[in-house]
């Protein structure tokens, strides 16, 4: 049964990361209420099977001893469409359970008090709203700050551009400035942009930390430290050339 979009009340979001060995094993569970004003949220995040390992072990991977993480609030109703409209384009499989590979289902809950269940057939797109989602909360609750980037040409062709770019999750927008001016960006265009931004290998040994003033590419990833690109940004993949999409994708960010 697919309920209605515009009827929807409640919606719930399960993961299991399946046969993930831990520390990163985990599930996650988000249940939003639309409310008039605000999407009304539930989260929470378990880290699982970590019985077997010790101290030393989970801090190597990264994690901490405590990675567990529950929210309850409110996030912006610029939220309630974007959720809506995926359960609405969602096609369903014909599983009943989520089998060793993981994955998430959905409830759905409708003003008429009708449930509908399922495994979506595009599981994947319902991982990345729900990891978007995940950011806004981590926002929202001050857990994290707002991904913050900074780019810089200086080419013959380009002339000087200084790119400041702050990709807000939780209220789905994005603050560009370009040398100072504010501009106008889609916060889905950008936020598919930057996918780019994190494939390529960075060598930290060839980063500066003094911002860039001979001419080239620059980027700063938020950490304080600028990578020259034709010095110490190699694509990773060679059938995939990340690096030139990263240029191209600034670049349209400048256009009118």
């Amino acid at each position: 049964m697919h309920l209605k979009k515009e009827d929807i009340t409640r919606l719930e979001i399960e993961f299991d990361s399946g046969s993930v060995p831990p520390p990163f094993s985990h599930t996650f569970k988000i249940r939003v209420g639309f409310e008039k004003g605000f999407v009304n949220t539930q989260l929470e995040i378990t880290y699982t099977h970590r019985e077997g390992l010790t101290e030393e072990e989970i801090l190597d991977e990264g994690f901490t001893m405590n990675d567990d993480f529950q929210y309850k609030g409110e996030l912006p109703k610029v939220w309630e469409e974007p959720l809506k409209e995926l359960y609405a384009s969602t096609r369903w499989s014909n599983k009943k359970y989520l089998g060793d590979e993981g994955g998430i289902k959905i409830l759905a809950k409708d003003l008429h008090g009708k449930i509908a269940r399922g495994i979506p057939a595009n599981n994947e797109d319902w991982q990345h709203m729900a990891q978007d989602f995940i950011q806004a909360v981590y926002e929202i609750s001050n857990r994290e700050l707002p991904l913050n980037l900074q780019y810089y040409v200086n080419t013959k062709e380009e002339g000087e551009l200084f790119y400041d770019l702050k990709m807000k999750f939780a209220t789905r927008k994005v603050d560009l400035e370009i040398n100072g001016q504010k501009k106008e960006a889609d916060f889905e265009a950008t936020k598919h942009m930057l996918g780019f931004v994190y494939l390529p290998d960075y060598d930290y040994e060839l980063a500066k930390e003094a911002k860039p003033t001979k001419r080239g590419h620059y980027i700063n990833l938020g950490d304080g430290f600028w990578h020259e690109f034709g010095k110490g940004i190699f694509n990773l993949d060679d059938s995939f050339d990340a690096v030139s999409k990263i240029k191209s994708g600034f670049r349209k960010l400048n256009q009118p």
